[in-house]
């Protein structure tokens, strides 16, 4: 009975070490099957963004008039547009995503300046803006829902000017005016970013941001042989969005 009792014991112990090398052969198998079943995290996204510019400045305007003198403008002053965005992008990787945008936007411009001696001129005109920019991002570290990211531009935007308005002043003595015709034309344009989303689900996500972009110069409107120019607008804009995950 005892020789029976250890030939029992020493096989139970052998079918149970047989299970357990078995098990433990299986479990990388199934870890491996698990992880492959993972999301990556990658494919398509829309995006859609509201972006308020609370300052723009002129980085050198002025007027040109029918001699060819250069008469540049005092100061430049800009309203604080709301701009309108949409876009279709793609998440490459976990931490690299790009899209295409298109932005609109309208602002109205004033100035004032010099037209002769003891002479002033002022001058207001609307504009409209379309740009179309290809980003891409870098997103960072990402801390109970939160993902602060950092990206840049490259496109073009396409100024559209309204017929401005010339008032001129002599001391007192208003002098009359002068209308101007709009000027419309393609400027490229670069933009830098930096801001934070928030996951509110596993597809929708609050991205709250800052961008700086920067357009090349051009014409503003025209009389004649006289024109305004200016040698591009730098625009700081703060933005809020929202991007919904296609996959």
């Amino acid at each position: 009975m005892v020789r029976l009792a250890t030939i029992s014991l020493a096989a139970a112990c052998a079918v149970g070490f047989c299970h357990g090398a078995s098990a433990a052969d299986l479990a990388p198998e199934i870890t491996l099957a698990e992880a492959g079943t993972v999301s990556a995290g990658t494919g398509p996204y829309l995006r859609a963004d509201l972006g308020f510019a609370g300052w723009t400045a002129d980085e050198d305007a002025g007027l040109v008039d029918g001699a060819g003198t250069y008469r540049g403008f005092d100061e430049g002053r800009f309203s604080h547009p709301v701009s309108y965005g949409v876009g279709i992008g793609y998440q490459v990787t976990d931490v690299l995503r790009a899209d295409v945008t298109v932005d609109t936007f309208k602002d109205r411009f004033g100035a004032e300046g010099s037209c002769g001696v003891a002479c002033s001129a002022s001058y207001d005109a609307d504009y409209r803006g379309i740009g179309v920019m290809a980003n891409g991002y870098v997103d960072l570290a990402t801390i109970a829902g939160f993902t602060p990211y950092l990206g840049a531009g490259l496109g073009a935007t396409r100024l559209k000017w309204s017929d401005a308005e010339a008032t001129y002043t002599c001391g007192a003595v208003n002098c009359g005016g002068e209308s101007f015709d709009g000027n419309a034309d393609w400027r490229f344009t670069y933009a830098l970013m930096a801001g934070v989303s928030y996951a509110l689900t596993d597809r929708v996500k609050l991205d709250l941001g800052y961008r700086y972009s920067d357009m090349a110069g051009g014409d503003m409107f025209r009389a004649g042989a006289a024109r305004g120019e200016d040698d591009g607008f730098a625009r700081h804009e703060f933005r809020a969005g929202v991007r919904v995950a296609l996959w």
